[in-house]
């Protein structure tokens, strides 16, 4: 008898299923797939990975504590199904708000939204911002969800209309700063030319994240069409081994959302910037020699890898000392750039897409005061007749 199979992966023929692990915190499904050489082969791997999840999980439901479930899951399943910098974030609030709290030694199916409730308004109390708690609910009520996928629990205990974040978001919510036009200048006019330098221009000539815009390639600059593409991101990310210690390695990872990857404006003016750090690559390139790496990259190191961007933050911070500049995030050269445009009446929708948000909705909120300037400006139309 013919074995049967379903799919064709690298040239050769197997049988694939999957399985449904729970949903992520963006309310996505999360899937893993098995492949075998025939359908019981796949589902024999299948069991073994399932089995090696709920090893000494499911035989006593009632013995699960929620710090030692929720850690499991996030190792073995959530680890498996996102990028590593947000896997190294969830992690990050399982390790500051659930391990080695009262949270954690809770029994999983003893759990009650006020026992949720209280603890919230114990790290409210403590001085945790508002947005620090809506991020570790947010955390919690995936995991329940899969908790309850799995037949642990009946309910979870973490949804909205069940719990209310301690605070007011909206409140908390920091006011975007910019920078001024003078302070533009004395950055264009810097008498250096320095990586940093054309990083900041690159950005508040874009709107760029500083992650894509050290993760460009020469090939992203389209001459022809006056476009960049932008199809990637530059990351420094946390690895975690089997042993879970964290290992820090630049990276090329995907956008930060579907919408991120976009096509934009080439500025003029960055034009004459491209080229002269054209020609200092090409300097450097002869320096290096055989040791010089070329991975097409507009923004690199000495030997041309990719940049560590932990460092960016201190460089450009030094950078603005330099040239008598009052210290301001790198990110708001991001907002400086949305708010000139806004300033030249450009459509909140236009602008939404050259931001590369998900929404056009995350711009409103982003730039509030900028729109109400705006708005402000508004005429009375029928006092104008």
């Amino acid at each position: 008898m013919a074995v049967k199979t379903n799919c064709v992966k690298n040239g050769k023929k197997y049988y694939r299923l999957a399985v449904t692990l729970g949903r992520n915190s963006e309310g996505k499904l999360i899937r893993k797939e098995f492949y075998g050489i025939s359908k019981s082969d796949a589902e024999e791997k299948r069991d073994i990975y399932l089995n090696k999840i709920n090893s000494g999980i499911k035989k006593d439901f009632d013995k699960l504590f929620l710090g030692k479930t929720i850690n499991n899951w996030l190792i073995e399943v959530v680890k498996l199904s996102t990028k590593p910098s947000t896997f190294d974030r969830y992690y990050g609030i399982y390790k500051n708000y659930i391990e080695d709290t009262t949270l954690s030694f809770l029994k999983l199916n003893d759990v009650h939204p006020t026992d949720m409730q209280q603890y919230y308004n114990n790290l409210k109390k403590k001085g945790k911002t508002s947005s620090v708690i809506f991020n570790l609910n947010k955390l919690l009520r995936s995991f329940f969800n899969y908790a309850v996928l799995q037949d642990y629990i009946q309910k979870n205990p973490c949804l909205a209309n069940k719990i209310k974040i301690p605070g007011d978001l909206r409140k908390e919510k920091k006011k975007i700063k910019v920078f001024e036009d003078s302070e533009i200048k004395l950055i264009l006019n810097a008498p250096e030319d320095s990586t940093i330098k054309f990083i900041a221009l690159s950005c508040v000539s874009t709107g760029m994240r500083r992650g894509e815009c050290i993760g460009l390639k020469w090939n992203d600059i389209d001459y022809v069409n006056n476009e960049i593409h932008i199809r990637r991101s530059a990351k420094t990310i946390a690895i975690y081994d089997d042993n879970m210690k964290k290992h820090y390695i630049p990276t090329i990872q995907t956008t930060k959302t579907y919408e991120s990857e976009r096509d934009i404006p080439l500025p003029t003016s960055l034009i004459n910037i491209l080229n002269k750090i054209k020609e200092l690559q090409n300097i450097r390139k002869e320096k290096a020699g055989e040791s010089y790496i070329d991975n097409d990259l507009i923004f690199c190191n000495e030997v041309g890898e990719l940049l560590d961007d932990s460092n960016l933050t201190r460089s450009f911070s030094r950078f603005l000392k330099r040239i008598g500049v009052e210290y301001k995030h790198i990110h708001c050269l991001r907002h400086t750039y949305a708010t000139k445009q806004f300033e030249n009446d450009i459509p909140l929708k236009t602008v939404s897409k050259l931001l590369g948000h998900k929404s056009i909705k995350i711009t409103a909120d982003t730039y509030t005061h900028v729109l109400k300037r705006h708005k402000d400006k508004t005429i009375d139309i029928l006092s104008s007749v």
